[in-house]
């Protein structure tokens, strides 16, 4: 049996269910698409610094963009008008997060009919060397 296929991710989706989630305004959260891939940039400000004898990013700055990330990769790859909710989540904080811009991308590993599980990396310079890493399971929002 085989899966239904996902219409391609367009910007214009991705800024509808973007502007769903007001914290990812605050965040001044910003998407791109390469090749159908959605990433996910958040740019510095200094907002973002927890630790300023380092100086390093806050860590729940960067939770809460990885989660932003998760929501809506599995919101786009679904057809309810609601966002998907967060059941738990796990962060790894692998490395500092220097004051610069910030990149998250999303995969589904395993989306059944109300739960998914989900991971997402956070990287600064080098996709290959990431600074957070999320783990979490998130239900699917239902449209009755």
């Amino acid at each position: 049996m085989s899966k239904p296929v996902n219409p391609p991710i367009t910007m214009e989706a991705v800024k509808t269910r973007l502007a769903q989630m007001p914290y990812a305004e605050v965040l001044g959260v910003e998407p791109m698409l390469k090749d159908g891939e959605l990433t996910l940039r958040l740019p510095y400000h200094d907002d973002l610094i927890g630790n300023p004898v380092l100086p390093a990013m806050h860590g729940g700055a960067v939770s809460a963009f990885m989660e932003i990330t998760a929501i809506l990769q599995l919101a786009l790859t679904g057809d309810s008008a609601r966002l998907p909710r967060t059941v738990g989540i796990n962060i790894d904080f692998l490395r500092r997060g220097h004051p610069k811009d910030c990149f998250a991308r999303a995969c589904i590993v395993r989306q059944g009919r109300r739960v998914a599980n989900m991971r997402v990396s956070a990287w600064q310079d080098d996709i290959e060397k990431p600074i957070t890493a999320l783990h979490g399971n998130f239900m699917i929002s239902q449209d009755d």
